[in-house]
């Protein structure tokens, strides 16, 4: 024995709750990285259908995470106050929401289905097949909800290796059936374009199975003493619309401010638009990478201040927020200096476009000098989530869209400053939020101690 201990909350920790949260969080971009390559077959109709189609079912889980995030922050204190049965519970309650929110998803997304598409993609063959592919792809709402539900509470109870496992098992069926089901075999033509939203729909009901499995397993095994509520509870349903409440204007935010620099790039033409789209990919990729980091800060954050009983016992969750702070920052800059060196190769993977690739640099070195920022920024942003300090993320995250990035979206347009004027305003966003998460976890206001943050 080597007499040494280990930090709980420390490099090993991050690590064992960050790894396994990563392909999770790639799941639904993956959904549709196959689909694109299966259905890119079919032609240009079906795909251009895929892609409006795609958007619109990407903005409805986007909008909903915070049945993952929501979910965690309150699961993790009940975990870290020895209260299993209750940190479940909170997953319980969680799906029954997601089961309510997604069959609401279902009604109105099939009344809406086919004038939101035209909308977006005008009359047409294109329309038409995205109204298609969308309205069977919206039965899957609940199922992707169910699984957002698990992943929260099963992240709460720091298990992320059975949620990794249950998606990805989703996502292999889904690579399968996709191919088959557009294409067919044999004699058999396949179901094209609808095909694919048949497989995806196959994939979340199989990945949601396990989620409700590993819930029946655990209320099975909890003990009589201790029970997990299989009925719906209004009380914890209530506390965690009002977190989701907080946490979906949250979300809109962000969307406001990116689908208008796509929106303002458009209008500098097509080679400004996509250089724009390839490295605000790149911004997304990066991304997922640093909200893994956040993952683990949200269960070892709430873990440490549900196990905590006064303020002066929040010692813990503030370790874990300046570890994670110094892992996000480390993070960030190793990711800078990468993209800073393959500056002269990986834009070329993307295109070969002439116009293309000499706009990109007006986005690109924003995006590699913002990389340390957005690291501290992520990581800060799941100490937070992880105390539950919804509302405050909510206010500074409009704050930092009204007073930063939309207005100079909107004047780089008026004034023709470019990528140069979208990208000046997406570093006025997390500079902003950087003072924002710095100065509120410094204050120490956001670590309150208990099972249940009032």
């Amino acid at each position: 024995m080597s007499g040494t201990t280990r930090t709980p909350g420390g490099a090993r920790d991050i690590l064992r709750l960050a790894v396994p949260a990563l392909p999770v969080l790639a799941a639904e971009p993956l959904y549709l990285l196959v689909d694109t390559a299966v259905v890119g077959r079919l032609g240009a109709v079906p795909l251009a259908g895929l892609a409006v189609a795609g958007v619109l079912f990407a903005q409805v889980t986007t909008q909903l995470t915070f049945l993952s995030y929501g979910t965690t922050a309150r699961a993790s204190r009940f975990y870290g106050a020895g209260r299993r049965s209750a940190a479940v519970t909170e997953g319980m309650q969680a799906t029954w929401l997601a089961v309510a929110v997604g069959l609401l998803v279902i009604g109105l997304g099939q009344l809406v289905a086919e004038p939101v598409t035209r909308a977006l993609a005008g009359s047409g063959e294109i329309a038409d097949g995205a109204a298609n592919w969308l309205r069977i792809a919206l039965f899957g709402a609940p199922m992707v909800l169910i699984t957002l539900a698990g992943n929260g509470w099963m992240r709460g109870v720091q298990d992320t290796v059975r949620p990794m496992r249950y998606v990805i098992a989703g996502n292999a069926l889904s690579a399968v059936l996709c191919p088959f089901l557009v294409h067919g075999a044999g004699d058999w033509d396949g179901w094209g374009l609808e095909g694919s939203a048949v497989a995806n729909v196959i994939a979340q009901t199989v990945s949601a199975s396990f989620f409700l499995w590993a819930l029946a397993v655990e209320r099975r095994r909890a003990p009589a003493s201790d029970p997990i509520r299989l009925a719906p509870d209004t009380a914890v349903l209530r506390a965690q619309a009002t977190m989701g409440r907080d946490l979906v204007i949250r979300s809109l935010g962000f969307q406001a401010c990116f689908l208008s620099a796509t929106a303002v790039a458009a209008r500098f033409g097509a080679g400004a638009v996509a250089a724009h789209q390839i490295v605000l990919q790149l911004w997304v990729f990066q991304a997922l990478v640093l909200d893994a980091v956040a993952i683990a800060a949200q269960a070892l954050v709430g873990s440490a201040l549900g196990a905590a009983r006064t303020a002066a016992d929040t010692v813990r969750a503030r370790a874990v927020a300046a570890r994670v702070t110094r892992y996000g920052l480390l993070l960030g800059c190793v990711f800078a200096v990468v993209f800073a060196a393959l500056y002269p190769v990986l834009p070329g993977v993307f295109t070969t476009d002439a116009l293309v690739l000499a706009t990109i640099p007006a986005a690109w070195w924003f995006f590699t000098a913002l990389q340390p920022i957005a690291g501290v920024v992520f990581a800060l942003d799941g100490v937070l989530l992880g105390a539950g300090d919804a509302a405050f993320l909510r206010t500074t995250t409009l704050l930092a869209a009204l007073g930063g990035f939309l207005p100079l979206i909107w004047l780089s347009l008026v004034f023709g400053w470019g990528l140069v004027g979208i990208w000046t305003g997406l570093a006025a966003f997390m500079l902003i939020r950087l003072v924002a998460v710095g100065w509120r976890t410094y204050s120490g206001r956001w670590a309150v101690p208990g099972a249940v943050r009032a």
